[in-house]
C-alpha cells in the first residue's frame, strides 16, 4: 500500500462550529503578466473564493494553473491584476503575522541554528537593532526560546535538536521546522505550498499525519497546495481545482468540493486530466 493512498482509511473530517462570514474572500482576482512581445499572460482569471475560519482547504492542478500564485496573493507577497482578497474584512496589502508560509523548499537560513530559525520571526518583529541587547531583549528571547521548544515538542523533535543546524538534519526535519517557524508566530492562516513533494513516501504519510493533528489542534485555516490527488483528499476538509478555461488563458475555479462528496477522486481527475492519484 502507498502511503497516502485513496485505499488508505482517511480520518473523518473534523466538524467546525465555522461563523456564518468567511475569514478569507477572493473576489473576481485576475493575474496576467507582461511578455516581451508586448502582449500579456493571463495566469489566474475570474477566482472568486469564501474561506471559513478553521477550514482545511487543499488547492490542486496541473503544473501552471496558477495555485501557488494564488497562494503567494493570499500571503500578500504578490498583488493581483485585478480584484481583491480580504482577510477578517480587511484588503491584503502586504504579508503579516497572520499568515504563516511553509514552501516547497526548506526556507531555513542555513547559518543558524533550529532554535536561532525558529524565534527569527518573534525577534524581527518585536526588536529593532536599536532595541536589541537591552535588559527587555534578554527577557523576551528566554520566552521566544521556551515557546520555540515548546513547538519543536509539537513536531516530534528533541531538545538536543534546538542547537543543530538545518544541513544537519534530514529533509522531514527540516520541514518540520520549516512548520514551527511558521506556527511559532501563531497565524490564524497556514499556507503551505508542496511542502511534501520532495520527501520520500514514508516521511510524507509521516508529516500528513502531523499537519492533520495540528490543525485539529490549533483550529487554524489551513490552504495546502499539492499536485496529488489521495494527498488533496486524505487532508482536507474542501477541495479547490483550478484549471485552465478553453475560452481564456487564465485558469478558473473548476471545481470546489467537500471531501465527503461521492466520487471525489474521479471528478477532480476528470478536472484536473487525471494527476496522479498515489502519494509518490
Amino acid at each position: 500500500m502507498v502511503p497516502g493512498s485513496l485505499t488508505e482509511t482517511a480520518p473523518a473530517p473534523l466538524e467546525r462550529p465555522f461563523r456564518q462570514e468567511p475569514l478569507i474572500r477572493v473576489e473576481r482576482i485576475r493575474v496576467s503578466y507582461p511578455l516581451k512581445d508586448g502582449t500579456r499572460k493571463t495566469i489566474l482569471d475570474g477566482i472568486d473564493l469564501d474561506i471559513r475560519a478553521g477550514e482545511f482547504i487543499s488547492v490542486i492542478g496541473q503544473t501552471g494553473c496558477g495555485k501557488s500564485t494564488l497562494l503567494r496573493l493570499v500571503l500578500g507577497s504578490e498583488s493581483p491584476t485585478d480584484g481583491r482578497i480580504l482577510v477578517d474584512g480587511k484588503e491584503i496589502l502586504r504579508p503579516n503575522r497572520d499568515r504563516g508560509y511553509v514552501p516547497q523548499k526548506y526556507s531555513l537560513f542555513p547559518d543558524k541554528t533550529v532554535i536561532d530559525n525558529i524565534t527569527f520571526g518573534l525577534e524581527v518583529e518585536e526588536f529593532s537593532l536599536l532595541t536589541r541587547f537591552t535588559p527587555r531583549y534578554y527577557a523576551r528571547r528566554r520566552d521566544f526560546r521556551a515557546e520555540a521548544l515548546r513547538q519543536l515538542a509539537k513536531m516530534g523533535l528533541h531538545e538536543t535538536d534546538a542547537a543543530k543546524y538545518p544541513d544537519q538534519l534530514s529533509g522531514g526535519m527540516q520541514q518540520r521546522v520549516a512548520i514551527a517557524q511558521a506556527l511559532v508566530m501563531k497565524p490564524k492562516i497556514l499556507l503551505m505550498d508542496e511542502a511534501f513533494s520532495a520527501l520520500d513516501p514514508g516521511t510524507r504519510a509521516g508529516m500528513q499525519k502531523l499537519i492533520r493533528e495540528v490543525w485539529k489542534e490549533t483550529g487554524t485555516t489551513v490552504l495546502f497546495v499539492t499536485h496529488n490527488i489521495a494527498e488533496a483528499v486524505r487532508l482536507a476538509t474542501r477541495v479547490i481545482v483550478l484549471a485552465k478555461n478553453q475560452a481564456a488563458d487564465g485558469s478558473r475555479v473548476a471545481l470546489d468540493l467537500a471531501t465527503s462528496e461521492p466520487d471525489i477522486a474521479e471528478r477532480i481527475e476528470q478536472a484536473t486530466g487525471h494527476l496522479r492519484s498515489d502519494a509518490s
